[in-house]
């Protein structure tokens, strides 16, 4: 659709006179500093006067007229724009005989490469996503150091004078360990095991209370890998892969890898029938900022009956919410399925470490021969989980690089003429995080819509999360994307780390996405590595 709206932008006005010589289009130069916005070219011979043309970006759907103003006979044209404005513009020249071709088209943004809007920082090392945001005050520092320092805390086994209480078993010993520089997890390699990697476990059926997955007997909702000494963990899990081959349009070969995995060594007989969903464990900077997006504006988003037919039906997500004991809209987790970032973390310290807190004051081996039948709970010391959860609030989020790329400036058309920013929202203002006013009223370019999505049978779990069927996952923010590499030392992606690179991330899109996974696979070589680049500039 959206490429049809081009090609008609770009030939609307070479259809309007056929029998007629207009004069040729004008080579524009565009350039942005600040929130002002200048197009500049030489002038046209026979050439009666020129006109402006623009569209706003992302194209909207339903389409929106092309609009137009003309300029006379100026050969420049300069305005003040918006914070976070992002048009497609083009000039075109006229006269008696008729109007030229649309010039070359650019997308104009205006402080684009503030990602994070005032809590964007200009980092570009391997701690590009563990900095303070740059407009807190200078108590919102102390308190961030804070829960850095209690971020980065390891956890031993009890009876222990600091950070006792691991386990009995777990999944890692604390939050740096899952979240290297508040960064991307790796996935378990053939025949290994991983720190930031774990399965989420039920059985068929949903928690009466809580409407969320139902635990299996025995095992809870996440399968513990380790354990302290003496203690049994409750499995081991082996993965492998399966290679599939594939070729683009223009006949380039590929190959993508399917991880298997599978459950060994249970510490008791596994039920016949049970359910498991992979995860690796995403960056936690910018989340402050998303859980800023107000609920009306997910709700806005959302289109779970595609009623404007554009073959995109994301929801939200209703999750149980134990600080409130209600149902509300879930914002976090690959499948939207946690309703903040306190319960967030205070459900990481419970089920990926043993921690008890004042969220979930029992182990997550109660029942099991593993429990230590102590009575030290809550583990961990009052303040510490909201300490931390300020800290993951308050991240900065890195700026965009190479915006004046014309590579990237090419693959940011591309990425929105296959559709992708039907989903991968680029600008939203943040609306109001009670006593967190450095992320309120922000505008962002998160590159997400935090709603659930059907990505196809490919990426299926066939593990229900709340109302997040099998084949649902929600859109990840694509912020900062471009530095895992120089972060985390990898580039592995998606929700269990299958992709090795960006492109076999997308080609790993199906359901609501095959229709832009296939408009990527048809493109050229050329194309398909700017999408990349521009991919790589976020």
């Amino acid at each position: 659709m959206k490429f049809r709206i081009l090609l008609i932008f770009t030939l609307l006005i070479l259809c309007s006179n056929a029998q007629a010589a207009p004069p040729v289009a004008p080579v524009v130069t565009y350039s942005v500093e600040g929130k002002r916005a200048t197009a500049s070219w030489l002038p046209v011979n026979d050439s009666n006067g020129y006109r402006l043309h623009w569209l706003s970006y992302p194209m909207p759907n339903p389409s929106e007229l092309i609009n137009s103003i003309d300029l006379g006979v100026e050969t420049k044209v300069s305005a003040v724009l918006d914070d976070g404005a992002m048009f497609y513009v083009a000039i075109t020249a006229y006269n008696h005989d008729g109007e030229s071709a649309f010039s070359n088209i650019e997308v104009i943004a205006i402080n684009n490469e503030f990602s994070g809007g005032d809590t964007t920082v200009f980092v570009q090392s391997s701690s590009a996503f563990g900095n303070p945001a740059p407009n807190l005050s200078p108590e919102g520092v102390a308190r961030h150091l804070l829960g850095d320092s209690e971020f980065e805390q390891s956890f031993v086994t009890a009876p222990a004078l600091i950070n006792g209480g691991l386990g009995p078993a777990f999944n890692n010993n604390s939050c740096i360990a899952c979240h290297p520089k508040d960064g991307r997890g790796r996935p378990s390699e053939e025949g290994g095991t991983s720190n930031s990697f774990f399965l989420r476990i039920s059985i068929p059926g949903t928690d009466p209370k809580t409407g969320g997955s139902l635990a299996m007997p025995g095992f809870g909702t996440q399968l513990f890998d380790r354990a302290v000494f003496g203690v049994q963990p409750e499995a081991v899990v082996k993965t492998t892969h399966t290679e599939i081959n594939g070729k683009f349009g223009d006949n380039t070969p590929y190959r993508l890898r399917k991880p298997i995995f599978t459950i060994t060594n249970p510490y008791i007989d596994l039920p016949d029938e049970y359910l498991i969903s992979p995860r690796v464990a995403p960056p936690v900077f910018g989340r402050g900022l998303l859980e800023a997006i107000s609920d009306e504006t997910l709700l806005g988003w959302a289109d779970e009956f595609d009623l404007n037919n554009d073959g995109i039906s994301g929801r939200v997500n209703q999750v149980w919410d134990i600080v409130s004991e209600t149902t509300v809209i879930g914002r976090f987790g690959l499948k939207a399925n946690s309703p903040s970032i306190l319960v967030q973390t205070a459900g990481a310290y419970h089920s990926d470490m043993g921690i008890t807190n004042e969220l979930f004051p029992v182990e997550s081996t109660a029942g099991q021969p593993q429990n230590d039948g102590s009575s030290d709970d809550p583990e961990l010391r009052r303040g510490v989980l909201n300490d931390v959860a300020f800290y993951i609030q308050t991240l900065a989020v890195p700026a965009r690089r190479n915006m004046n790329d014309p590579i990237v400036k090419k693959g940011q058309m591309l990425f929105d003429q296959a559709g992708c920013t039907s989903c991968h929202i680029p600008t939203v203002t943040t609306g109001v995080l009670d006593d967190i006013p450095e992320v309120s009223n922000q505008i962002i370019h998160p590159y997400t819509d935090l709603l659930l999505h059907d990505m196809g049978e490919g990426l299926a779990d066939d593990r229900p999360d709340f109302l997040a069927n099998g084949q649902e996952w929600r859109t990840p923010p694509l912020w900062g994307i471009g530095y895992t590499k120089v972060v985390n030392g990898h580039t592995f992606f998606l929700h269990d780390g299958r992709a090795r690179d960006l492109m076999e991330a997308i080609l790993w899109h199906g359901g609501e996405a095959e229709s832009a996974k296939e408009y990527f696979r048809m493109l050229s070589s050329a194309d398909r590595e700017a999408l990349i680049k521009f991919l790589e500039s976020l």
